[in-house]
């Protein structure tokens, strides 16, 4: 039997782990030797979660369209683990909205985008001051072009992907080792999954198994289910005249 330490184990902490995605990612990293922490604002979630899993799990609530309260939030969960190696971003959220109804535009922008960006930049001054680190971010294929079911939400997708890819350049140039990764699912089969339309909906599991992968590999970016690069290609290739008729 091989018995790992503690102190040699990784530490990640899943934003975002109360379903979904980011629940089923969470299992993973925790069977692969991994110490994880799990944030969320269903904490009672969390703490079910806690009971499947062997190794520890680290559990806070959070709410991320509170952005100043999340902040400190992850900061304080960051020193409570002791510092962390990968920071995954699961959270968000995203409605059909025909009506345009401001109540829910503005609350997937208080959380696609403000509330991405503040954990974002909490977590990469973790990784600066640590000298080394992983940031993985949950955008969406919606990144690509405008949507007019869920004009926020496509939009707010398409400024979570941009902001990483910033990241990722500013990184580059800087030669520090904090690796940005994008993770860009097509219909994954969780509450998210709205509207019409759905097809190659993944189960969680399978979902949260390729982006394991991806992470493992520290990839710039990743489809996911991989053969969503197809849809990827088609929506960047289709003229606007085009997709603005669809």
């Amino acid at each position: 039997m091989i018995t790992v330490r503690i102190m040699d184990m990784k530490k990640a902490i899943v934003i975002g782990a109360s379903s979904g995605i980011g629940r089923e990612l969470a299992k993973i990293l925790s069977r692969n030797q991994y110490t994880v922490g799990v944030m969320a604002r269903r904490v009672q979630l969390l703490d079910e979660l806690s009971k499947e899993l062997d190794g520890k799990l680290f559990v806070q609530k959070i709410d991320v369209s509170d952005t100043g309260a999340a902040m400190e939030t992850l900061k304080k969960f960051i020193d409570e683990m002791g510092g962390v190696d990968l920071v995954v971003i699961s959270a968000g959220t995203g409605e059909i909205n025909n009506s345009l109804s401001w109540h829910l535009e503005n609350m997937t922008i208080m959380t696609n985008v403000s509330g991405f960006a503040a954990l974002v930049n909490v977590a990469i001054q973790h990784f600066v001051e640590k000298g080394s680190g992983h940031l993985a971010g949950i955008s969406s294929i919606a990144a690509l072009r405008g949507g007019s079911e869920s004009p926020a939400y496509n939009a707010s997708k398409a400024f979570e992907s941009n902001y990483l890819e910033g990241l990722r350049q500013k990184f580059r140039k800087s030669g520090l080792p904090i690796t940005i990764t994008d993770i860009k699912p097509g219909f994954v089969k969780t509450a998210m999954a709205k509207g019409d339309g759905i097809f190659w909906a993944a189960e969680p599991e399978e979902a949260a198994r390729q982006i394991y992968q991806a992470i493992k590999k520290k990839k710039s970016s990743a489809y996911i289910t991989r053969r969503w690069v197809l849809i990827a290609w088609l929506l960047k290739l289709l003229p606007g005249f085009i997709y603005e008729r669809l």
